[in-house]
């Protein structure tokens, strides 16, 4: 099986040009569309953007898509849920919040902005599996109500799991509060010989796992939940996990709970990604850092597994890059990711997933022409 991934670039000369009306020429040539019936109660699955970082797909660009589905007979509203760690976006009250900073409001996206897990992430539903780690996964339960779903990622980074995209975004992103605590089973370590005792990771710590008895960080795995929050602050890099134990399990867990945000909705759901300001880290950390690689495009799919594997082909490809550069063989071909996270490998999402049977890592990728019209 292949699958096609429809791709444009960010070449404008027109009106018909602009990210606007490639999003609306990718919804309609990706079949969108037909995922949405009429008077569907559809999802618009977003990351809103920890407060403090600004590379968040646009309020605009989500516009865009919104209109869409209203034109093909649905009914959009835009969600996400509660974190992990502590944040700005925790409860639904702060989750709000921080949304209509982000320009999130009915008046610049077009739709309501329903927190799918519910005020303090308790409203969530189980749904069952036969995989490996779960017999059954939680989802939050206005995404399980939703009658449709497009799910729009922004492709970055990841300290964890290599990179970002649409299975991260299935994975963590549709799951309560108690379904991140189980994909998130690997415990924090201090390296001893790289702790400078600044105690920056103390106040991070959703679960007060960390204290500083003496000049040393000590970390409570028992109260640890693998959160990674203080991985993301600490300038010695002095904490960390067991990458080579626990990361393959970590990967297996977060592609169950993909399929479980995925069950009941095949053949109804469509994914973007959109490959812009690539920078290093997961959208939930308070800070964005500069893109790893120039911008690439935006891609969309009805295929989870195929737009995540073209978005990092592409990624890799070096393309982008200035000509002198690539002339001289900087970065064609690596995988940058890695680059910045040497410890991660993205293709073990790929290779999971597909096992799992979300779709397939054979693409097709269609190259669009223009703008909507053209």
């Amino acid at each position: 099986m292949v699958a096609d991934v429809f791709f444009s670039d960010l070449r404008a000369r027109s009106e018909a040009e602009n990210k606007v009306a490639r999003m609306r020429r990718l919804f309609a040539e990706a079949g969108f569309p037909q995922v949405i019936r009429e008077r569907d109660l559809t999802a618009v699955k977003l990351h809103f953007g920890e407060r403090g970082m600004d590379t968040f797909v646009s309020p605009v660009l989500v516009r865009a898509v919104v209109d869409r589905i209203r034109e093909a007979g649905g009914r959009p509203f835009l969600t996400d849920t509660a974190t992990l760690y502590s944040g700005s976006r925790s409860n639904a009250v702060d989750h709000l919040t921080t949304a209509i900073l982000h320009g999130f409001d009915f008046s610049v996206a077009g739709a309501p902005v329903i927190i799918a897990d519910g005020l303090r992430s308790t409203h969530f539903v189980e749904v069952p599996l036969q995989g490996k780690h779960f017999p059954r996964v939680l989802v939050a339960g206005d995404i399980a109500a939703a009658d449709s779903m497009i799910v729009i990622s922004h492709f970055k980074g990841h300290m964890l799991s290599g990179f970002g995209g649409t299975l991260k975004n299935l994975a963590m992103g549709c799951a309560p509060v108690a379904g991140k605590r189980e994909e998130h089973l690997a415990k924090a370590m201090a390296a001893e010989a790289k702790c400078q005792g600044c105690g920056t990771c103390i106040p991070v710590c959703p679960a007060g796992a960390l204290s500083l008895p003496g000049e040393k960080i000590s970390v409570d795995r028992d109260r640890c939940i693998g959160c990674g929050e203080c991985m993301t602050v600490c300038p010695e890099g002095a904490l960390e996990f067991d990458w080579e134990v626990d990361l393959p399990p970590f990967i297996e867990r977060m592609m169950e709970y993909a399929l479980g945000a995925f069950q009941g909705k095949k053949g109804r759901v469509g994914f973007y990604n959109l490959l812009l300001s690539i920078t290093p880290d997961c959208d939930c950390v308070p800070w964005s850092d500069a893109p790893i690689v120039p911008d690439i495009g935006i891609l969309a799919s009805t295929d989870p597994v195929a737009i995540d594997a073209a978005s990092l082909d592409l990624v890799n490809s070096g393309i982008g890059l200035p000509r002198t550069l690539l002339r001289h063989g900087h970065d064609r071909g690596r995988d940058k990711f890695r680059g910045v996270w040497p410890h991660t490998d993205g293709q073990l999402q790929l290779a999971c997933a597909e096992h799992l049977g979300l779709g397939t890592r054979r693409y097709r990728l269609v190259r669009l022409e223009g703008g909507e019209g053209c």
